[in-house]
């Protein structure tokens, strides 16, 4: 099995590490606010960084596909946030949100040729 490089070693547990806990800040009733952040900003760095993570992790699955699923998981966790029980708002805004900031980070990567595929 080839050794993978630093950063991409690293990138799978920093992935699901990071994914772990996006999901869990945002399904925790009144969860930490970080009030410097703005909460479309807020979704948009946790997504972003989902997407980088997940690039690079998961260098030979295609892009495409990474976006379609993490857009899913953030529309996923806004029906979730509709629960009363959780004190939490769904809306579709912070949905999109998500979904431009994946479609913008992995653009740029694709613009880079990043990550580069490894047969």
């Amino acid at each position: 099995m080839p050794r993978a490089s630093g950063f991409a070693a690293l990138a799978a547990p920093a992935f699901w590490l990071c994914l772990t806990g996006a999901v869990t800040l945002a399904l925790l009733p009144n969860a930490a606010d970080f009030p410097e952040l703005s909460d479309k900003a807020q979704h948009m760095l946790a997504f972003g960084t989902l997407a980088l993570l997940g690039a690079f992790a998961f260098p030979r699955f295609p892009k495409a596909h990474l976006a379609e699923r993490l857009s899913f998981l953030g529309a996923l966790v806004e029906v979730l946030q509709a629960i009363p029980a959780l004190h939490r708002d769904c809306d579709i805004r912070d949905w999109i949100a998500d979904t431009i900031a994946i479609v913008a980070v992995l653009a740029l990567l694709h613009m880079l040729n990043l990550p580069r595929r490894k047969s």
